[in-house]
């Protein structure tokens, strides 16, 4: 029982040790998500066109944040008052997309696995709570637009944008970044370019969250 035990604290801090060693990386490269890693071993192709922040259209940013995490300039990586209202409902499977930030989810796409589970949230919220403390806004926002999956092997904003929209993220108007947004927690079923009539309610919706509320990316300014 004590090998065990002192294996599986070298593991810990092995996977710690990796942790630590991917923050510092994907501080300053272009980071890959897990379900890119796990297409390229399955011989899967994908697309991705990784762009900086200031070349994405101000209004799909915009879109995204509303749609996504509403209090993304407010939090510390964990929305601990929506966190809240949905742990009593949870159950076997963890709790469900509205509880997770943009904070928590760059953290699932960067490190974890997709399977749902209470273990892996609580790694995933202690995750993101590093994550806020060690990257800027920008810096999270920017890498969770370029891994956030937007379809079958469509990962990042730009590659949504050309196979959707086809032009670049940093043309978007305000309606084709609400509908890429209100397609994130579906993308194999929400068609941004092909919505259906609830999308287009759901995308209208995001629209005019992001006209009364100019405040929703003031931490984004430079």
């Amino acid at each position: 029982m004590g090998r065990l035990a002192r294996f599986a604290g070298f593991v810990a801090l092995a996977l710690v040790g990796v942790f630590i060693a991917l923050l510092a990386l994907y501080a300053v490269a272009p980071p890959v998500s897990t379900l890119m890693i796990a297409r390229k071993i399955e011989g899967k192709p994908y697309a991705r066109v990784y762009v900086p922040l200031n070349d994405v259209s101000p209004a799909a940013i915009a879109s995204v944040v509303a749609s996504e995490d509403a209090t993304f300039c407010r939090n510390g990586g964990v929305d601990w008052g929506a966190l809240r209202e949905v742990l009593d409902g949870a159950g076997a499977h963890g709790v469900r997309r509205g509880a997770s930030t943009i904070t928590m989810q760059t953290a699932k796409n960067l490190f974890l696995w997709p399977s749902r589970s209470i273990i892996r949230k609580g790694v995933e919220i202690g995750m993101a709570l590093v994550l806020g403390q060690v990257w800027s806004k920008r810096r999270t926002l920017e890498i969770y637009l370029n891994i956030a999956e937007w379809g079958d092997g469509i990962f990042g904003i730009e590659a949504a944008a050309r196979r959707y929209f086809k032009k670049s993220a940093s043309d978007l108007d305000l309606r084709e970044g609400a509908l890429l947004a209100t397609s994130l927690p579906n993308p194999f079923k929400r068609n941004p370019s092909h919505p259906t009539a609830f999308q287009r309610r759901l995308a209208a919706a995001v629209a005019a969250r992001v006209a009364r509320n100019p405040e929703l990316t003031n931490c984004l300014a430079r």
